[in-house]
């Protein structure tokens, strides 16, 4: 798509931002499969229903624009869902892989925060007060989620720390065990 203006870039950036939530609702879809925190799979699943909703909210912008919704590729929201997945399959104990999840989730938030902020303030300079209103109930519910995440972030990290250290003292007690069998 060619931008000549400053209304072909609103689109064009809508359009990166509806593609975007459409990656994120199948990474949360993923998400949710994977955790096992009983918490963090229920937020997950929360927000995926706000993540359609969000959705929904573009597919309204276009229309307000009097446009047809058209997900123009977001190769950063590529990278994240990626990113994400590749994270969930590397971890080797559940500990881990709920907190890759929330460091995953906490990024994404953060990508989709600065993209609905641009977004805010184009339709305010515009004048689209309703297209405002519908990317800033997006924008807001997206830091709602950020605060959510980096709140449980702590926990979830530290479970997997404190898993992490009672493997490495076990570790540490067979070794020295082992040792002693063999008089070094």
């Amino acid at each position: 798509m060619a931008i000549s203006n400053a209304q072909d870039l609103f689109v064009h950036e809508l359009g990166e931002v509806y593609d975007a939530e459409h990656r994120f609702i199948v990474g949360q879809q993923e998400m949710a499969e994977h955790a096992t925190d009983e918490e963090l799979k229920e937020a997950i699943q929360e927000h995926l229903e706000q993540t359609e909703k969000h959705a929904a909210n573009v597919e309204r912008v276009f229309t307000e624009l009097g446009r047809e919704a058209q997900r123009e590729t977001n190769e950063a929201a590529r990278g994240l869902v990626s990113e994400a997945q590749e994270g969930i399959q590397q971890a080797q104990s559940e500990a881990l892989r709920d907190a890759a999840i929330v460091s995953a989730v906490i990024k994404v938030e953060h990508f989709e925060m600065g993209s609905y902020r641009g977004l805010v303030t184009a339709a305010n300079l515009m004048g689209q007060t309703e297209i405002e209103r519908l990317l800033r109930e997006n924008m807001d519910q997206e830091e709602q989620t950020a605060r959510i995440a980096e709140q449980s972030a702590e926990e979830l990290l530290g479970k997997a720390i404190r898993e992490g250290g009672e493997q490495g003292e076990e570790e540490g007690l067979m070794q020295k065990a082992k040792d002693k069998l063999t008089g070094q």
